[in-house]
């Protein structure tokens, strides 16, 4: 059976050593889903929604980017980690969801997995605060990850 990397034997919470580990090149890629309702969808122009506060994609991409580079502030047991990249694409599916995907990478002895959940779900609520004058109808329907690369072993979503 394995363990919780995060748990000692004694059951209580440790922050992972990574001190023999070696570096290598990590990469991680997360997908948020936002549904929003045609209220919403209607505002798109030239895919972007301007509200009163600025335009809804620009300033979500930047809120998740800087919401990965402060993941290891964010959740208690993260290694703190300096990104060498972050990027998040936002699209439209066909299914009038908003498609957020957040990769980031780095070379590092740990993982950058929570640096894209966190933002692709920082991207996902500030879409959320930004569009909830127009409605209160919006759906942040999932948070997954999708890919990453690097550690002991890949993982691909298919």
């Amino acid at each position: 059976m394995t363990h919780f990397s995060h748990i000692d034997k004694a059951g209580n919470p440790v922050m992972v050593d990574v001190s023999e580990k070696k570096k290598s090149k990590r990469t991680a890629t997360a997908r948020s889903i936002v549904s929003l309702p045609k209220k919403i969808l209607d505002k798109l122009v030239n895919g972007e929604i301007q509200t009163k506060k600025g335009t809804v994609f620009q300033t979500a991409i930047i809120a998740g980017i800087m919401a990965a580079k402060r993941t290891g502030e964010l959740i208690p047991l993260c290694h703190p980690l300096g990104l060498d990249n972050c990027n998040i694409q936002i699209d439209l599916n066909e299914q009038d969801e908003l498609i957020i995907e957040c990769t980031a990478s780095i070379e590092a002895k740990t993982g950058v997995e929570m640096e894209a959940l966190v933002g692709a779900s920082i991207a996902a609520l500030t879409v959320y605060d930004m569009c909830k004058a127009f409605s209160h109808d919006i759906i942040i329907k999932e948070t997954k990850l999708m890919k990453k690369t690097g550690g002991k072993k890949d993982f691909e979503r298919k």
